[in-house]
């Protein structure tokens, strides 16, 4: 079953981290279903610059490539005009080349509606070999720590804090912060990384509140397991996903541990969801992907994707 959603037509998205992964899956699938979006890259240039090749192309109607989700297909089978993709290398952790990706996004689109946060150092900036090695945080290079600070938890506040004056403006708006799974927070060698990600899931339950009667939300998205993208070690990417693997069939409760590697299109389904005005009523959720039953309507399939709301943090 296969849905598409007449709101993102024109809606405006920044897509940070938008080089590879689940950021250029996020902006091919967006772009297809009718939105436009800036996507941004501190570090590879020519990586963007393939994914707004592909883009080009899933405009144009070859998805060989550039889009191969049951949304694309629906998005192209009901006629729908697809967005616009434009790069820009800007580095989340500059606050001022925040500022000007929302100006960029402006200039180009007439407004933002949806931030993705997506751009991150992974466990890989520390060691090369972290799953194997599982290295103690005082072997950890200080400047590797850093990094990933002012990436994953700073650069993703830059980037909210850039675009809520459009937000507020508009009285609408998305910011999604993209997590990682619980059990990844505290395993050992990840600490740089997982605290990072823990630290944005507490960062985005104050945001929530503070938008509330605003027309913004705040919400965080996450695979659910093990991904295949370039922060997982070992093997070519794009080829180790679980052949067996089937969205939203497996048992709930098992995040982190699912028995192999995740495809990165699993964020896409509830990407779109979170970007059209289905989801307006959500706010302060966190929804892992991996369980979005794609043979549900999207209000069933985002429930059970969605974890228990708590008051507060539980880590320990």
């Amino acid at each position: 079953m296969s849905y598409r959603y007449a709101s993102l037509g024109g809606r405006n998205v920044i897509v940070t981290g938008a080089g590879r992964g689940f950021g250029r899956l996020m902006s091919l699938a967006l772009v297809q279903a009718g939105a436009n979006v800036l996507g941004t890259t501190a570090r590879n240039a020519t990586e963007l610059q393939h994914t707004a090749a592909l883009a080009a192309g899933a405009a144009q109607g070859d998805a060989a490539e550039a889009f191969s989700s049951s949304a694309g297909a629906a998005a192209r089978a009901a006629g729908v005009k697809p967005g616009r993709f434009v790069a820009l290398v800007s580095d989340v952790s500059d606050y001022a080349q925040c500022e000007q990706a929302v100006a960029r996004c402006v200039a180009e689109f007439g407004s933002v509606h949806a931030l993705f946060n997506n751009a991150a150092r992974g466990p890989l900036e520390a060691n090369d070999n972290y799953f194997a090695a599982k290295p103690k945080f005082w072997e950890a290079p200080p400047e590797a720590w850093a990094r990933m600070v002012e990436t994953n938890l700073i650069g993703a506040f830059n980037m909210a804090r850039a675009v809520m004056p459009q937000f507020l403006a508009n009285r609408f708006g998305r910011i999604v912060n993209v997590s990682t799974s619980l059990p990844t927070m505290v395993m050992q060698g990840l600490a740089a990384y997982g605290s990072t990600k823990a630290g944005l899931e507490v960062a985005t339950i104050v945001w929530s509140r503070d938008v509330k009667e605003t027309g913004v939300t705040a919400n965080v998205l996450l695979p659910g397991g093990p991904a295949d993208t370039a922060l997982i070690p070992g093997g070519a990417v794009g080829t180790r996903a679980n052949a067996d693997f089937r969205q939203g069939k497996g048992a709930r409760g098992d995040e982190g541990r699912v028995g192999g590697i995740l495809p990165a299109e699993v964020m896409v389904a509830p990407t779109l969801w979170l970007c059209a005005d289905e989801s307006n009523a959500c706010n302060g959720r966190r929804l892992v992907a991996k369980d979005w039953d794609p043979d549900l309507d999207p209000a069933a399939a985002a429930a059970g994707c969605m974890q228990a709301q708590h008051d507060t943090p539980r880590i320990m």
